[in-house]
Parts: structure tokens; sequence; C-alpha cells
């Protein structure tokens, strides 16, 4: 039997590793495409809605399609008695992605996927329940109210925002939700897609394989750096302040997240996007000193270390303005990827092959056991 052949490569950076027709990252000319559509392009002219349906079905949808599909999405919003009975169980200081984990988890006993022709029902129930989940449990725990999850609200960003604050949010809130969301829909085999694929392979149901994602999600080197962020900058009251203390951090070595990528060479193009909301909103609440610090960040990063921010860096103060808990800025990510995570899984099952690598064992050559008697 032929060897088999040894990835080269920590983390199987640079390893094709399967087909999509669903996105390319760090691509020559094309940065980040989600079915052929430019990002950027996509952010400027599309809503959320709009991007979930291109991701699902492979085209924009018309006028006719896209209300249509709002309206069904605003048909799913509601969470079953058993799930809330559940995501009030959950603590207050747990941790909203293991909030987010259980809730998908529950709901596939509840909801449970019988078959694949079922498979895009659950993905559009996913993609309009999430957020009431996190926000039920939310204002439950924190504020010990039991909030209505069925708004009335036309997109995903703002049924968040609503259910978060107890009120509609503004036009401006509502619009950077939405390119917040188109941001982190897609992106290509990143560890949480990948995770789903190969559950996937094994033709596991769709909430698995989503909850799967979710926790591969939850680890800091792929979710979280938006948190990390914010985090980091908060403290700091000046953008000198903030230069001498990450000139500390890199003389100590230390690890500063919302930096770099594994793909992209020499920037993000979520970065620029985002920067530019996380302005406006900046000037909306009067802010001086949290933006100015973010942008400090970024020109001592790339003047020191040739790295750049990328889509979580000014995500985390785009967040923090709006109002957002640093510990909800994650699980904005599920919301808005579950639409990758459920359209990979679609594409997997559609040509499937179970995800089953070698390894390179290095361990003991074979040896003999010794006698339980015999053993010193």
């Amino acid at each position: 039997m032929a060897e088999a052949k040894v990835l080269s490569g920590a983390g199987l950076r640079g390893q094709v590793a399967g087909k999509t027709a669903l996105s390319t990252v760090g691509k020559e000319g094309a940065g980040l495409t989600y079915r052929g559509y430019d990002v950027q392009d996509l952010a400027d002219h599309c809503d959320f809605e709009e991007v979930a349906y291109l991701i699902f079905f492979g085209e924009l949808p018309s006028r006719a399609q896209l209300d249509a599909y709002r309206q069904r999405l605003g048909t799913l919003r509601a969470l079953p008695q058993p799930l809330r009975d559940v995501l009030e169980r959950i603590p207050a200081d747990a941790h909203p992605m293991d909030v987010l984990r259980t809730g998908c988890s529950m709901l596939g006993t509840l909801e449970t996927e019988k078959d694949f022709s079922q498979q895009q029902e659950v993905a559009d129930r996913l993609l309009a329940v999430l957020p009431s989940m996190i926000c039920y449990w939310y204002r439950f725990t924190h504020d010990g109210v039991r909030i209505e999850t069925a708004t009335d609200d036309a997109s995903i960003g703002a049924h968040f925002l609503h259910m978060l604050h107890g009120r509609k949010p503004n036009e401006l809130h509502a619009r950077v939700m939405n390119v917040s969301l188109i941001l982190y829909a897609e992106h290509e085999f990143n560890a949480s897609t990948f995770t789903a694929r190969v559950c996937a392979s094994t033709l596991s149901d769709m909430h698995s394989c989503i909850t799967g994602a979710i926790g591969s999600l939850r680890g800091p080197l792929h979710g979280g750096a938006n948190e990390a962020a914010m985090a980091m900058i908060e403290p700091w009251q000046s953008a000198d302040e903030a230069e001498q203390a990450l000139l500390g951090k890199l003389a100590r070595k230390e690890k500063i997240m919302g930096f770099g990528h594994a793909i992209y060479k020499e920037s993000d193009p979520r970065n620029a996007i985002i920067k530019r909301w996380s302005e406006c909103l900046a000037q909306e609440v009067g802010d001086t000193r949290l933006f100015p610090v973010s942008v400090r960040c970024e020109e001592v990063m790339w003047r020191e270390k040739k790295l750049f921010c990328n889509a979580d860096f000014f995500h985390a103060s785009a967040y923090h303005f709006m109002g957002i808990p640093t510990p909800l800025f994650t699980p904005i990510f599920v919301m808005s990827r579950v639409t990758g995570w459920a359209a990979h899984v679609m594409e997997q099952r559609a040509d499937n092959r179970i995800i089953r690598p070698s390894a390179e064992y290095t361990g003991h050559e074979l040896r003999k056991v010794v006698p339980l008697n015999e053993r010193g």
C-alpha cells in the first residue's frame, strides 16, 4: 500500500482540503467574495438577508423573493417553551458561546432534522432564532425579564438590537449591524466551517454540525478576537497611552488579538469597511478616545510588525458604541456565520465522502506487553 503523504505546515495552513463554490478568501484580485460578489460591493448595496439568500441559493434575490424570505425568517423567531426553560437555567456567568452551543443542541432535540429534505428549513430556523436565544438568556439572567422574541423588525440586525436594548434601534445602528453580519457571513474553510463539514461528512444532522461549529468558534484563536481587542483598548485613555502600552506588549512578546490573518497577507478587506462605520458611530456618540486609540493601535502594529487589523479589531469599538456588552461580541459572529456553516453542510452533503485524514505517527515503535507481575 502506498505511503500516505504527510502534509506540511502547522495547522494545515495552505493545504487544499476540498472544493467550494461559496466563497474565495485571499484570492489574487479578489480578497473576499461570496458566490462571485466582492464583499465590499455586497456591504455597500445589500442587506444581510439578501446575502444570506445568496449564500444559500446561489443568486441574489429579486424584490419579491427578498420580501418573502424576510417574512419567512420573521415567523421563525419565537422560542419554544422547553428551550426557554433550558436558557433560564443557564447561569448568568456562563460563557455566552456556551449558551448558544447548548441552545442549538436543545433545539435539535425539539425540532430534529429527520432527513436532508428539511435542511433549508432547519438552516432558516437557526438563522432566525439564534439572536432570540442569546438575547432571551442575557435579558433574563442579567435584567430579570422574559422578553418577547417575535419582534416585527425587518432585519436580523435590528431584531437583535431591539431585543437586547428593549427598544428599536436607530437607522445608523441597524445599518451597522447589517454590514457587520454581511462581513462575518462566510469565510471558506476556517476552523469552525471545517468542523461543520467534517461533521456533515458523517451524514450527521444539521443541528449537530452547527453545534460543533459553535464549539470550534468558541476557542480564542478563532472567535473571540473582538472581545480580546475590546478588553485591551478599553482601559487606555489616549492614543499616546495606547502606543506606549502596545510597545510594551510587543517588547514582552505578548500575543495581541485582532491583527494579522492566516490567509490574508497585506490587509483584511473587511477591516476598512467596519473601520469606516466605527468612525461614524464614534462621531454619533461624541467619542474622542476609543476610536483614536484604535487607529493608533493600527498604526503602531503596522509600523512595528507589518501586521494589519483583521475584521475583528474595529468591530470591537463599533459594537461598544452601539451599547453591546463585550461578552456578546462573538455570539454576533455566530448569528452571521450560521449562514456559511449551513451552506457548507449542504454543499458537503451534495457531494459527500467522509473526511478522514491520516496522521504521522510520532510514538513508540512496536513493543510487547510485559505481564503485570513482571513490571517494575
